[in-house]
């Protein structure tokens, strides 16, 4: 009858230590705590090293694409055609890239309508317009998180 016991207590103290290791595990990768449910995953993305430049899912891609069909005709500062980056300009703007001074007086806010549609943006990041482009970017090292050019 004592081994009974003994095996019950050694069977639950695995299960236990298993139980602690998932939860570890599932932690570690989900996230640094910066927000809650799916939107941890994304902010999760956004702070690994080997990001891929896919804050932008498709379906915020679609999102951002229908908003531009609706308001084509009144297109906002950083969208309007006007707006649009001379080739030079246009390859400086990149991905896990420092925004150049020249393109920094540039930036447009992102108008409220689109920015409902968009998910919300990590820690010190900010949706804005840069000539045709939805950018994600960080406000305080001008680091382009992502990018999202209209291409109708």
């Amino acid at each position: 009858m004592r081994w009974k016991a003994c095996l019950a207590a050694v069977a639950a103290f695995v299960f236990a230590m298993t139980m602690m290791a998932f939860a570890q595990e599932e932690d570690h990768d989900h996230g640094h705590g910066h927000a809650y449910g799916h939107e941890k995953e994304r902010y999760h993305d956004y702070d690994r090293d080997d990001h891929d430049h896919d804050f932008y899912r498709d379906h915020d891609r679609y999102a951002m694409r229908d908003w531009y069909v609706g308001h084509r005709d009144h297109l906002p500062p950083g969208l309007a055609e006007r707006d649009h980056l001379p080739p030079g300009l246009e390859r400086q703007l990149v991905v896990r890239g420092t925004l150049p001074p020249g393109l920094r007086e540039r930036v447009y806010p992102c108008p409220p309508e689109m920015v409902r549609v968009l998910p919300p943006p990590p820690p010190d990041c900010e949706h804005v317009l840069i000539g045709g482009h939805v950018v994600l970017l960080n406000r305080r090292n001008f680091l382009v998180v992502d990018i999202f050019h209209f291409e109708l």
